[in-house]
């Protein structure tokens, strides 16, 4: 059974008052929630008071609402640049945290179920005071509380992931990425690790969870030769939540030379499912490069899906069915050395002939970002679908080193970009192409300023060798197998 806080528990979260003439309260309701661990064992039942901010008026109840939470390519540069600096890495929380952050707005909500009138007054409301579950500006409210708790202890925010934070000294760096209520610690600086911990735990409720081991579903597992990261769990509930926990497995999550087009099969006749899925695939993706490209191609029938475009669906799990613990591998041996490639298909769509643009980058033999993602305008020839293909992947690129940088990681040096278009580097090198390129103009004088300026250097690789081929079209499964494998995707089987 699970009870409910006592009233003394919000003390200093709201006033009994009496509502304002004019004003209106929002409603609340009790939340139950069961956390599990990583290996879905129960960890405890939870109950939360949640208001209900869909009641909330715009510039009377709230007014800004966005608060940065740490982007998951932090999470995978963290772990790898971890294990290659034979960091130790740790997980804690903040329990209620939204709590903890402080209201500049004047918010009435009616008494809690459960809570009684105090006997011999008017009926009462309560003057919010701290950001309830539930408020829309909560987030903010508690982001804006942690960011300025903690750089009282001298933590900086860096500039490319606010959701990162950082503090050097003489004993080395500490590190602290935040994701809503769940943060990840690491760093050289031991001492400073342990400041770190007993500094929070002044200011917040903090649960410390040991060794990193389960962040935001992502299993994280570790050995003297690094890190492993995988979606285990996660991956065996989509599957039976799919139904299909007895279907044959495949070699690889897409047909060879599939095309799907807006018009293949019969149409749906409830499409719930077949979005749950698919939006369950694009977070499996965290660990998964191998379903990227899959992932990327039943995306994009969500506002009408049919039975042939529910089918790749299925295929993708039943190949997830046969690989249930596959992840991605940060090497403790690894070196820092940082490396990209870029590729594109082009025409690969046959609904609108768009191209389709994919890349990857490796810190060392770590795999940390990579996309695949189909060009917004046509490509008039395979070349400039290339040259589309590498600005985007330059814009990454640019993102992070700075954000390597910002972790102690020296990127002063030219970062190698793989491309397997040889024309796509002489355009970039050569500034005379005026024909083949006056429409495109933006991107090639944005990838050339670039090379220009010492960021990058463009390497011709062949085709064989293109790591980013796996995410720009379907490949057979020994290429399939081939690629994953120098990608380091390893089977992760629990112990």
């Amino acid at each position: 059974m699970v009870s409910k806080p006592p009233l003394g528990y919000w003390a200093g979260t709201w006033d009994l008052v009496d509502l304002p003439a004019g004003k209106s309260a929002i409603g609340c309701k009790w939340v139950y929630k069961i956390k599990t661990r990583s290996d879905g064992t129960v960890d405890r039942y939870k109950a939360c008071l949640v208001a209900k901010g869909f009641t909330q008026e715009y510039g009377i109840d709230y007014e800004e609402t966005f608060a940065p939470v740490a982007r998951l390519s932090s999470v995978r540069i963290l772990i790898a640049v971890s294990a290659s600096q034979h960091w130790p890495l740790f997980q804690m929380d903040v329990k209620n945290a939204f709590l903890n952050g402080e209201l500049t707005e004047e918010v009435y909500m009616q008494l809690p179920p459960g809570f009684s009138q105090p006997p011999g007054f008017s009926p009462k409301v309560c003057r919010l005071r701290r950001a309830l579950y539930g408020l829309k500006q909560a987030p903010r409210a508690w982001f804006a509380k942690f960011s300025s708790t903690i750089s009282q202890h001298g933590f900086s925010a860096s500039s490319y992931d606010s959701a990162l934070f950082f503090r050097r000294s003489d004993h080395g760096i500490t590190l602290l990425l935040l994701y809503v209520d769940d943060m990840i610690i690491t760093g050289d600086d031991v001492q400073g690790i342990q400041d770190l911990k007993r500094f929070l735990g002044q200011h917040f409720e903090m649960k410390d969870l040991g060794p990193l081991s389960y962040f935001l579903g992502l299993e994280v597992s570790s050995s003297s030769d690094g890190y492993y990261l995988t979606q285990a769990k996660y991956t065996s509930d989509l599957i039976s939540r799919a139904g299909i926990t007895d279907s044959k497995i495949v070699d690889t999550p897409i047909e060879y030379n599939n095309r799907l087009n807006t018009h293949d099969g019969e149409p749906l006749p409830d499409a719930t499912l077949y979005k749950q899925l698919v939006g369950s695939l694009v977070y499996l993706t965290v660990t998964r490069p191998d379903i990227s490209y899959a992932v990327h191609i039943v995306s994009q029938f969500m506002a009408a899906p049919r039975s042939l475009h529910y089918a790749a669906v299925l295929r993708i799990l039943r190949y997830l069915k046969g690989t249930l613990f596959h992840g991605l591998h940060f090497s403790s041996q690894s070196s820092l050395t940082f490396q990209a490639y870029s590729d594109a298909d082009w025409v690969g769509d046959p609904t609108d002939c768009r191209s389709t643009t994919g890349y990857c980058f490796l810190l060392g033999d770590s795999l940390i970002s990579w996309r695949s993602k189909k060009q917004s305008v046509v490509a008039r020839s395979s070349t400039e679908a290339e040259y589309r293909a590498l600005a985007d992947t330059t814009a990454e690129l640019l993102w992070l080193r700075w954000l390597l940088q910002d972790l102690g990681i020296d990127c002063s040096t030219a970062v190698p970009i793989c491309c397997d278009n040889r024309s796509a580097i002489q355009i970039a090198h050569n500034d005379v192409f005026h024909e083949r390129t006056k429409h495109i103009e933006i991107d090639c004088h944005f990838v050339r300023h670039h090379l220009l300026q010492g960021t990058l250097q463009l390497c011709s690789v062949s085709s064989q060798d293109q790591l980013a081929d796996i995410f720009t079209k379907p490949m057979p499964p020994g290429r399939f197998r081939d690629l994953i494998s120098k990608l380091k995707l390893v089977s992760v089987h629990p112990t």
